[in-house]
């Protein structure tokens, strides 16, 4: 008995000792966190620069709690950056008499080309204030390459690079491993272009897909070598010439070329920034960053108006799921909850809807479409997309009264498909296992992973992915008021560019968010209005407690880099349930 109240006393102070050491551990976190996000306390001094230094995945919408823009594992704040916010700091320093100019710090970009895209535009309207913008890199991915471009000054590492290639479209293609495996992938699909099962049963792309895929990119690419041609004076042939040559692969060879300014190093760039700062040789420079600056006052301009109408701006982003989830996906349960909030809030004049997102399951998508059509018929309702709203993402966005997207925008994708793998063979002759079973009706067991589709099952699916692509065609034609007949040869599972979704009609501008807001204020009638984000953020001890269990997803995406979205396609995949509208692939363009 002695024995077991030592050791009973013993894990009673080892439990107090513990729990003592978590508290002052919390308690630190939470001291620095006030110190990195505490609100409308931040001053900016005269002839300060912002610092722009995006080497975080940047998101559609930023974190304005303490909790959201905070990362556990590393103690330090912003584990992602918010285009939302970006944005409001660029256009915030634009007015800022405090602000002299924007540094932009582009050794690491992490966003596709829509993105990059609204980044670049804003960065443009900040040349009209006539200050100035000057790019550092010591090495630019084409994206980074792009956006410093808009810069007065664009400078190299003497050791860097610019991988100034032009866009690679790359597949990966399953069959022969399936194959080996003794599974045989049973795509049912309509639509020639609706390539989502091709890598499970052909080796390479079918025409169709090779003759999309080779549009689009070439649309983004020369949409991209437009905008430096015009910033760098640099004609577009000769961009090509130098990219066909990659006659960017030194820092010499891209001076030589016009595509830098200068070759400097970090401590000869902040030199040229003191020069341009007036101040002298050793002196600091006065640096704000993004994240500092979103926390400063705006300037008297860009206060928002003393009325109570509002536009409501509702942000999807991720793969369509039923259910409930996170800010990553485009959950039909809060997704849909946010746009029926909206409409039914009187204060709420019109609706932004932000979609970033290559489809899935058809079925969230209709739950979804169906709020965007109730709130359409009492408020205007205007779709603006990211790097993708394609397939479902699109579905979503077609009812609509007015749809903006980038030209680098990647869109349509009109299709349905299914996958059933039969995997009779890798069953019974790779692992020895076999099946047997007792039903009550013909097709009690419907759909069967582990023996071949019949023809009567075959012919059943087929008949439910025609219906729900004619329901998807119909949905598209009422809202964009062309014949279904139209929209039929347009869909069919192609994929397009912003620029050629404009010119074919499904889309009605080119633009980003701030371009939506602006027209959905026209659209009401409204010249003073406040923005209203949906959906409403979580209570701030509800996001403690997530933030603490995305700590163990944190570490691994710390060590995995750039190949953690592989990880992420196969947690996507276990939210796969029924018929999807889904974008054929994975793009990352960069």
């Amino acid at each position: 008995m002695k024995q077991f109240f030592k050791f009973m006393f013993a894990s009673m102070l080892g439990f107090l000792l513990t729990s003592v050491i978590i508290f002052f551990i919390l308690a630190g976190i939470f001291v620095s966190m006030a110190t990195f996000t505490r609100k409308d306390t931040v001053k900016v001094d005269k002839n300060t620069v912002l610092h722009l230094k995006l080497d975080k995945e940047i998101v559609d919408r930023g974190g304005r709690s303490p909790f959201e823009d905070f990362d556990f594992l590393s103690g330090r704040p912003s584990s992602a950056i918010g285009l939302n916010q970006v944005l409001e700091n660029i256009g915030k320093a634009k007015k800022d008499d405090n602000i002299s100019g924007i540094f932009l710090d582009l050794s690491v970009l992490q966003a596709g080309f829509a993105t990059t895209e609204e980044i670049r535009k804003a960065l443009l309207d900040f040349k009209e204030s006539e200050k100035f913008i000057v790019a550092y890199g010591e090495a630019y991915m084409q994206n980074a390459y792009y956006l410093g471009s808009v810069a007065d000054e664009l400078y190299l590492n003497p050791e860097g690079a610019i991988n100034f290639v032009g866009i690679n479209a790359e597949l990966i293609f399953f069959k022969h491993m399936l194959d080996k495996l003794g599974i045989d992938p049973q795509i049912i699909r309509y639509g020639e272009y609706k390539s989502a099962g091709e890598p499970f049963f052909l080796d390479r792309m079918s025409p169709e897909n090779r003759e999309q895929i080779l549009a689009f990119v070439s649309s983004i690419w020369n949409n991209v070598v437009k905008g430096i041609s015009d910033s760098r004076a640099i004609s577009v042939n000769h961009l090509n010439y130098v990219a066909d040559n990659f006659l960017t692969r030194t820092a010499e060879k891209a001076l030589e070329n016009g595509m830098v300014d200068g070759i400097m190093y970090y401590d000869e760039v902040l030199d040229e920034l003191r020069f341009r700062l007036g101040i002298d040789e050793g002196d600091d420079i006065s640096f704000i960053t993004h994240s500092q600056y979103k926390n400063a006052p705006k300037p008297e301009s860009l206060r928002s108006a003393a009325t109570s109408d509002k536009i409501a701006v509702v942000y999807g982003m991720g793969s369509i799921i039923s259910g409930d989830a996170g800010e990553r996906f485009i959950a039909s349960d809060r997704i849909a909850a946010a746009i029926r909030k909206a409409r039914l809030d009187e204060s709420v004049k019109a609706i932004v809807f932000r979609i970033n997102s290559g489809g899935g399951s058809a079925l969230a998508s209709d739950v979804i479409l169906r709020e965007i059509k109730l709130a359409a018929e009492e408020k205007p309702v205007v779709a603006t997309m990211g790097d993708v709203a394609a397939s479902g993402g699109y579905y979503i966005a077609c009812a609509a009264d007015y749809i903006i997207a980038q030209p680098n925008t990647i869109t349509g994708s009109i299709g349905v498909f299914g996958l059933i793998p039969n995997m009779q063979e890798f069953f019974n002759e790779k692992l020895g296992i076999t099946f047997d079973n007792v039903k009550t009706n013909e097709l009690s067991d419907f759909a069967s992973i582990n023996r071949p589709l019949t023809e009567v099952e075959e012919q059943i699916i087929q008949e439910i992915i025609d219906e729900i692509y004619y329901t998807f065609i119909n949905h598209v034609a009422e809202g964009r008021g062309l014949p279904v007949e139209t929209i039929d040869e347009l869909g069919r599972g192609r994929v397009w560019s912003g620029v050629d979704a404009k010119q074919i009609g499904l889309i009605d501008d080119f633009g980003g968010l701030k371009a939506a807001i602006e027209k959905a204020a026209e659209l009401a009638e409204i010249e003073e209005y406040r923005i209203a984000d949906f959906p409403e953020r979580k209570d701030l001890f509800t996001q403690m407690l997530e933030e603490f269990r995305g700590v163990q997803d944190r570490w691994i995406q710390q060590r995995l880099g750039n190949k953690y979205r592989y990880l992420e396609m196969v947690r996507e995949a276990e939210h796969m349930t029924g018929i999807q509208a889904r974008l054929p692939y994975e793009i990352h363009l960069y």
